[in-house]
């Protein structure tokens, strides 16, 4: 079995949100597993009304025909990424469980690394 990726995202920026979920749907592509841990600003990937579906570099990808966030959130769900929101992070972006996405655990950093185990963690 592949060891997982983790990723860490602590940024709500569309760049970071973005490459996030190009590396975590691309892991489960192959086959691998992907863990996608959202903290502070970086929730903003896993909630239900995501505001950055509405920035202006989605439509310059789509333009470009490289895959905007819209398009890889959705791929990730279907592909089993396994999305976690963090519970401290929540309470300090004063973000509740109902503002989540559908199928986003909400967990702490143990249940993360245990997670990913051996696997590789990379930050964004």
């Amino acid at each position: 079995m592949n060891a997982p990726l983790g990723i860490l995202l602590r940024s709500g920026t569309h760049e970071a949100v973005h490459y996030a979920h190009v590396m975590a749907t691309s892991a489960a592509a192959i086959g691998r597993p992907a863990v996608l841990f959202c903290t502070n600003a970086g929730l903003v990937a896993l909630l239900r009304q995501n505001p950055l579906i509405e920035d202006p570099r989605e439509a310059l990808l789509a333009e470009r025909k490289v895959g905007t966030l819209a398009v890889l959130a959705e791929a990730a769900a279907e592909l089993g990424v396994r999305r976690i929101a963090c519970e401290a992070g929540m309470r300090a972006e004063a973000i509740g469980p109902q503002a989540l996405a559908e199928g986003v655990e909400v967990a702490g950093v143990v249940t993360f690394l245990e997670a990913v185990g051996a696997g590789q963690i990379v930050s964004l």
